[in-house]
């Protein structure tokens, strides 16, 4: 145990974690370039290239020269989601639990059944409506 004191242990995990935030920036990088649709084909390309030639020098160039569009971008990103999130939510409660299992439009049937019980549908225009809600 006298090899390796404490100090040392820290410097190592403090190594290991700065290599693995390296990778995920790095990874970060490359993913917000292929995602940015304002840049070509040839621009992708040299950023990718400088990237990897230049690891280092590359990816702190990016961040300075692309990091404000680089949040703009993840954040479009997350509004799209929550909103498509929130359709998704609106629609399975607009089913109402969906119609495989019968309870799909189980608040029009109650309009009709109103309607009916008021006098302003008959018998026969009931169930006709009634029919074409269930299938």
């Amino acid at each position: 145990m006298d090899d390796y004191p404490l100090l040392n242990l820290f410097l190592t995990m403090m190594y290991v974690f700065l290599w693995v935030l390296w990778f995920f920036l790095l990874f970060k990088v490359v993913t917000d370039v292929f995602q940015d649709h304002s840049l070509g084909g040839w621009a992708k390309a040299a950023w990718v290239i400088f990237v990897i030639v230049l690891p280092y020098v590359g990816v702190f160039v990016y961040l300075i020269a692309r990091g404000r569009g680089m949040g703009r971008r993840e954040a479009e990103q997350a509004r799209e989601r929550e909103a498509a999130f929130k359709q998704y939510v609106k629609q399975a409660a607009r089913d109402e639990g969906g119609t495989d299992t019968g309870t799909g439009h189980v608040s029009d049937l109650a309009k009709l059944a109103d309607l009916k019980d008021r006098g302003h549908l008959s018998q026969e225009e009931y169930e006709k409506a009634k029919q074409k809600l269930l299938v």
